[in-house]
């Protein structure tokens, strides 16, 4: 991997505070605004920053068909640090349309899938299989209305960037699990954001990219999150977009050796 000047590290965090700052400034209702200058170094794109809920809801209809590296990069991750699943209670935090969750009760697991975007749930319900899910809307920023542990395998896949305060989710993740189990997080590799990149989509009928508020977070926030919410480290790994993938992801290959996933595995 080529290395990162310094200037290149300050803009990217740069770009990405500034779009937080300015939804702080107007507040959670008033946040629909059109970035033109927050546009990611491989990207003419213009950029509409929304509301991440907003940004969910919108996305929901074209995510599962979407050509989406990240994900083909993360689901086979995933499935391998989860391991066997059949008899286990899934807590499934930012299930989205229920791409992991639907496949684990279908191996076997009792799985709640926690998601605050209704457009999200609502793609999630309509998959054959759902009606084996337990859904629950309700928002991450805040504590979690489950019971303390109550479940065998946290998952949290591709959330940690929305999430403002990481020492409250992380802290709420370990409450609600087992002694015996494990909380396993997936994330963008906050070195995306260096190149300008975070969870993003293009709406078909307008043709912008849409960005929900997205947190330019680093590894370090992530583990001393941890740390201070008395997880222990497991497992980390990171991933980057190989010949395979780009070969089959089109939207991947101008990653081709970049970081894009960061796997992390704790136990409480």
């Amino acid at each position: 991997m080529q290395p990162i000047s310094s200037a290149r590290r300050l803009a990217g965090r740069s770009n990405a505070i500034r779009i937080v700052d300015c939804r702080l400034l107007l507040g959670e209702s008033l946040f629909s605004i059109i970035v033109e200058s927050q546009r990611p170094m491989d990207s003419d794109t213009p950029i509409e920053a929304v509301p991440t809920r907003e940004g969910y809801d919108r996305w929901a209809d074209i995510y599962d068909a979407e050509d989406n590296a990240l994900i083909a990069l993360e689901e086979p991750r995933v499935i391998e640090l989860l391991g066997e699943v059949a008899n286990l209670d899934i807590v499934d935090l930012g299930a989205g349309t229920g791409r992991h969750a639907v496949r684990l009760a279908a191996a076997g697991a009792r799985v709640t899938a926690v998601e605050f975007s209704e457009g999200m749930v609502e793609k999630a319900r309509a998959k054959p299989g759902a009606d084996r899910v337990r859904f629950l809307l309700h928002d991450l920023s805040k504590p979690l209305p489950l019971s303390d542990a109550s479940f065998d395998r946290v998952l949290s896949c591709l959330v940690l960037e929305h999430i403002t305060n990481l020492e409250l989710f992380f802290s709420e993740c370990r409450r609600i699990c087992r002694p015996s189990g494990f909380v396993l997080f997936s994330a963008m590799h906050p070195a995306m954001m260096l190149r300008g990149i975070s969870a993003r989509f293009t709406d078909p009928d307008t043709g912008r990219e849409v960005r929900p508020t997205s947190h330019p977070h680093q590894i370090s926030d992530f583990l001393m999150a941890a740390v201070r919410a008395g997880l222990h480290l497991d497992h980390i790994s990171e991933h980057a977009v190989d010949e395979a993938l780009a070969a089959r992801s089109p939207r991947a290959a101008k990653y081709l050796g970049w970081p894009m996933l960061l796997m992390m595995r704790f136990c409480p």
